[in-house]
């Protein structure tokens, strides 16, 4: 993968935590499996219940930006 962008494949929190973005993933090709906020691959290899959590609650945060 080519260097690492800000703004574009990863951001940090005000805590410090860095998030890697949508793109980032998509440029990586898989689903790591550490429930990544930006995951684009439906959290294909998180393990159960987490997987199921993580999916309510992006639906959740789906539906409250486009109402």
């Amino acid at each position: 993968m080519s260097k690492l962008i800000t703004d574009r494949n990863l951001y940090y929190k005000e805590n410090g935590y860095i998030v890697f973005t949508e793109k980032y993933h998509l440029q990586k090709g898989f689903c790591c499996g550490n429930g990544c906020r930006h995951c684009p691959y439906e959290y294909e290899k998180v393990t159960e219940p987490r997987r199921s959590e993580l999916l309510h609650d992006a639906k959740e945060i789906r539906g409250s930006t486009t109402q």
